[in-house]
């Protein structure tokens, strides 16, 4: 058999249509085809480079899908229109009416709000937990269980899941273990470590530039396959749909994710360390304090850091306001919600984020009035953004 060195480079190279080094972009929703026997056979099976209709496949959406599985360590992923997309549906395809979900008590508003008030709509009740603590997951496991959810750095207290003890329990009681890895990508490798299914919020750091709103699911083949069958498919049928031209933008954005996110975390830490030292409660897994510091070393991936997210608690919500308007105006960044932009976010998630969260409950978590969320940007001086801060923490007599 005569080698052909174009099997191997199609294996991992993405030429343009025409040669160009960025793949070309595809502006249709619909496709040709040059027979009517050769449609059927793709509604029939779905066939390699064959595509029909873009709310199942787009060719730019399939270039992003397959190398947001490689830089998870899946089989197969999809591109869907927003996170919350692709956590409703990873969870509606596992999930039917009477079925059951046990998710970490400390998720992101949006995650809490869809298993608490909008699943019961089809009788698919979720039971939240400390997910740290193990037996306390046990406990809350029954007969109608499906899932376990968590998130692998909590928002907003950046707690850290051990998803190999997690998939552990899931296989004793036969459940599927799913992961949303938004805060941490490139850092941690939930796939690797035991998790069935990653989500991601694209919108954060994996596309960097907070100009759009994207999702993915990443798992193995069946379940992909599963989500966007013709018949049954939970995205096929939600039609969460990516556009095209975003998702160009965010396949672009991919290639310098492994940079941003060192820097991020350099940058992190940095201000993580500075605000300890001046006394202040800092949320951080990096921190030698953080009471699963141990945990998150040995489940991180060497040389990208702990991550672009802290949290600082001021005590109450008139301190911690008047020290975001304070970073505001002194240029440290911008009071915003959502995370992973190449400048600084801060927010009072108790309030915006995790508003959702019932304040009685906010409270049981340890979730203060007085908490700050930072994402902590890609300056290339962070020492001269720190100082910003620290000025603010003068002029408002905190130090």
């Amino acid at each position: 058999m005569t080698y052909d060195p174009s099997s191997e480079i199609q294996d991992y190279l993405i030429f343009g249509e025409f040669g160009g080094v960025n793949p070309s972009i595809t502006d249709s929703s619909t496709y040709t085809f040059l027979s009517p026997e050769r449609m059927e056979e793709v509604f029939d099976h779905e066939i390699a480079g064959c595509f029909l209709y873009s709310r199942h496949w787009n060719p730019i959406n399939r270039y992003l899908s397959a190398a947001l599985a490689r830089l998870e360590g899946s089989e197969s992923a999809i591109v869907t229109g927003s996170g919350m997309s692709a956590i409703s549906c990873a969870i509606l395809q596992i999930c039917n009416a009477g079925d059951e979900v046990v998710s970490s008590r400390t998720v992101y508003g949006g995650t809490y709000a869809l298993l608490k008030n909008f699943l019961p709509k089809f009788d698919i009740k979720t039971r939240f937990v400390d997910i740290k603590d193990l037996d306390a997951v046990r406990g809350a496991i029954t007969g109608r269980t499906k899932v376990i959810y968590c998130e692998i750095l909590s928002n907003p207290l950046l707690e850290v899941a051990d998803i190999a003890a997690l998939r552990t329990i899931a296989d004793q009681n036969d459940l599927k273990v799913i992961v949303d890895n938004t805060f941490c990508p490139m850092i941690i490798s939930p796939i690797d470590l035991g998790a069935h299914v990653v989500v991601h919020s694209l919108t954060k750091f994996i596309n960097g530039t907070s100009d759009c709103v994207a999702g993915c699911v990443c798992a193995d083949e069946k379940f992909v396959h599963e989500l966007m069958d013709l018949h049954g498919g939970a995205s096929m049928f939600l039609g969460p749909v990516l556009d095209s031209l975003r998702g160009a933008s965010i396949l672009k954005n991919l290639h310098t994710l492994h940079i941003r996110m060192k820097k991020h975390s350099e940058n992190a830490m940095y201000v993580a360390e500075q605000l300890e030292g001046l006394g202040f409660k800092v949320f951080y897994p990096g921190l030698a304090s953080h009471n699963q510091h141990d945990l998150m070393l040995k489940i991180s991936n060497p040389g990208y850091g702990y991550g672009g997210m802290l949290a600082v608690d001021l005590g109450d919500e008139k301190t911690a306001n008047r020290l975001m308007t304070k970073m505001q105006i002194a240029k440290v960044g911008y009071l915003a919600v959502s995370l992973g932009y190449f400048k600084t976010l801060f927010s009072s998630p108790g309030h915006s984020t995790s508003s959702e969260i019932p304040k009685a409950e906010q409270e049981e978590l340890g979730l203060s009035d007085g908490l700050v969320r930072i994402s902590i940007g890609i300056d290339n001086n962070i020492q001269r953004s720190f100082e910003r801060i620290q000025n603010c923490l003068q002029e408002m007599d905190l130090l």
